[in-house]
């Protein structure tokens, strides 16, 4: 029986302001640790996260094996880390933590996404949330989903309520949710190895995930890593694009909404963030949102968000002509064959044709000479 966490009896939802503040920053391979500490000092960083808190540094691990704009790249980690550092955060406070899918390995992905060396010369420990206790939340907020998903309670990491949050995700397209970034890196923590239920379902379980995190954390803060987006059929097989950006911000609607027009979506035609910003929980309208840092008004990448051969079948499951086979394919026994598809398509098929050809490209580029030096 799951050990159960409640949550306070009231809780404070204070008003959304009538803007939010996202900073953007051009960089380079040369300067891009250094960009880092630039561009959470334009967003505010330290008025949003006390060091006399512990900081969860939520890491995203979307393939244990390392494709350019699919996870956290160690030069964002690097570039994070020492600006905490030298801004005098304890390095004790500092808690990097990511956890594991049916098809992912967070040892692993830490060691092939560069990430190890890194946590290591700054002398931080990685946790990774499968080794720590989970317990049941009882949830006070009026959770559109998850409730319903998951009946018998929403197990969390035992840690996370009372520490303060920073999210290091990339700029990339999402099959499931048309973009991903700091409201999607949440689902990564917040659910457990399970948390595929939730696709079906997933603009409201974005939605979800805000009301939640306003519950555990006392801060929210988001640093996205622009260097090279994904284009294409996130948030694995899709192709690298060198855009030379990173951005921040205590606002994770706002953060994605930015990142969002930037790939050229209307950010208020992505579900999630339309209702997100309708429910107070974070700003959307790019015309409530201060841009500081380097000028981006123009920037378009034109990018498409395309399905790949999983997410394609997965949502033909959930929600389309398979529907009927929905139960005994995916909430039964057998549903083991659909990590065992998804490995075999990913990491037998795609990774070593497609996936390799573009990773030699990337390997040319001067981001590609910066990971090999990781």
């Amino acid at each position: 029986m799951p050990v159960t966490i409640e949550s306070p009896e009231s809780i404070t939802t204070s008003r959304r302001p009538d803007t939010a503040r996202v900073a953007v920053v051009r960089t380079r391979p040369e300067t891009v640790v250094e960009d880092y500490g630039r561009v959470m000092e334009l967003a505010g960083y330290r008025r949003t996260l006390s060091r006399d808190t512990d900081t969860l540094l939520k890491l995203n691990l979307s393939w244990t094996k390392y494709f350019p704009a699919c996870s956290s790249q160690p030069w964002q980690v690097d570039g994070v880390l020492t600006t905490m550092l030298r801004d005098g955060f304890p390095r004790h406070r500092l808690i990097p933590i990511e956890n594991k899918t049916v098809v992912t390995s967070p040892r692993e992905g830490c060691r092939n996404n560069r990430w190890e060396s890194v946590l290591a010369r700054h002398g931080v420990t990685f946790t990774p949330l499968p080794d720590v206790e989970w317990r049941v939340y009882r949830f006070k907020s009026p959770l559109l989903k998850l409730n319903v998903i998951f009946p018998d309670g929403i197990q969390i990491p035992a840690m996370y309520p009372g520490r303060q949050i920073l999210h290091l995700p990339t700029v990339k397209t999402h099959g499931h949710a048309v973009m991903t970034g700091s409201v999607k890196n949440s689902f990564g923590g917040l659910l457990k190895e399970v948390r595929h239920y939730a696709h079906k379902y997933m603009h409201e379980v974005l939605v979800d995930l805000l009301y939640m995190q306003r519950e555990l954390h006392p801060a929210v803060f988001t640093v996205m890593d622009g260097t090279v987006a994904g284009d294409g059929a996130g948030p694995r097989t899709m192709i690298p694009r060198v855009k030379n950006l990173i951005l921040a911000a205590s606002d994770s609607v706002a953060i994605d909404a930015i990142a969002a027009r930037l790939m050229g979506f209307d950010p208020l035609s992505i579900p999630f963030l339309r209702m997100a910003h309708e429910r107070g929980l974070g700003i959307a309208d790019p015309r409530q949102i201060e841009l500081v840092g380097d000028d981006v008004s123009h920037e378009n990448f034109g990018f498409t968000t395309r399905k790949s051969l999983v997410i394609w079948g997965d949502q033909m499951i959930r929600k389309g002509f398979l529907r009927p086979l929905e139960r005994i394919l995916l909430h039964s026994p057998l549903m083991a064959w659909a990590p065992m598809a998804s490995n075999a398509y990913h990491d037998l098929m795609w990774y070593p044709t497609i996936g390799l050809s573009r990773i030699r490209e990337f390997n040319q580029t001067e981001w590609g000479k910066l990971f090999q030096k990781y």
